[in-house]
């Protein structure tokens, strides 16, 4: 497969669009990496959309996202494409590890520095560049960009949109990690990705970096008001607190009865989409 060669996996008509699976060759990984993408019936008509991006939790691969949370009704709606990557690099020649938080579908979103991760374990710059370079080659796709999470995934998804001033709309999540240089998980991903703790943990800290970055794009965040990790592992109200200090309109929802899971995720997506919709302008 040459650079930058998509290979078609699957394909199902969803909603008068497409919802497809795809393999390509990462160079930022040094390995095949899979995505989904959801295609709305105009985009298949050949015009152009912007794209969400819709992280995955921990050991997701993005197939439960499109199975499980309907948001591919909406998506075709808004007239949105929605891209769903995987949480990390996987196969038996990618290092992992027995430890929950590190290794195949533990990625953290974040560029790993420390061996044997370092080597393919790069999901920052995979997400935050090479992705949308794939999706904006070979779709009718905008450079209008918006991203959302779930879990980890909400983690990766305030940390690339804080990281990167100007190119997302807006940025969502549901049951967010927002403080991991605070939590178990986060701190045992970070030492073995990262080392010891330093100034590179802060800079995939959203609570941290939400104090520091100067465009104010609108956040929406719902969480369950029974998930068992809230609030002491996700830390949400740390983070709202940090980013409306800093000037940022936080919409911040507490779900009562709600747990963490794909159940709450569907029972508010079409919330989120119509959050990116008004900041993608459509």
């Amino acid at each position: 497969m040459s650079a930058h060669e998509l290979h078609l996996l699957s394909r199902a008509k969803m909603f008068n669009g497409h919802q497809e699976q795809y393999r390509c060759f990462s160079e930022t990984c040094q390995t095949d990496m899979t995505f989904g993408i959801y295609l709305p019936p105009q985009v298949l008509k050949g015009y152009p959309a912007p794209v969400l991006y819709f992280l995955s939790g921990l050991h997701g691969d993005g197939s439960e996202l499109i199975r499980q949370t309907g948001i591919q009704r909406f998506a075709a709606q808004w007239n949105i494409i929605v891209v769903f990557p995987d949480t990390s690099p996987r196969g038996s020649h990618i290092s992992d590890s027995a430890n929950e938080f590190i290794g195949q579908g533990a990625g953290f979103y974040i560029d790993a520095t420390e061996q044997p991760w370092a080597v393919h374990y790069q999901m920052y710059s995979h997400i935050s560049r090479e992705l949308p370079d794939w999706v904006e080659r070979h779709f009718p796709a905008t450079q209008e960009r918006s991203i959302a999470g779930f879990s980890m995934g909400g983690h990766g998804a305030l940390s690339i949109a804080l990281k990167n001033p100007g190119r997302y709309a807006a940025v969502s999540a549901f049951a967010p990690l927002c403080h991991p240089t605070a939590s178990r998980g986060g701190k045992q991903a970070f030492a073995a990705y990262l080392g010891k703790e330093s100034d590179a943990w802060q800079a995939y800290d959203s609570t941290s970096l939400v104090q520091t970055t100067s465009r104010k794009l609108p956040i929406l965040i719902d969480q369950g008001g029974i998930d068992p990790l809230f609030p002491d592992e996700l830390q949400p109200e740390a983070f709202v607190n940090a980013a409306r200090a800093n000037g940022f309109n936080v919409q911040y929802k507490v779900r009562p009865g709600y747990g963490h899971d794909y159940f709450f995720i569907a029972s508010f997506i079409d919330s989120h989409i119509e959050f990116h919709a008004e900041a993608l302008g459509l």
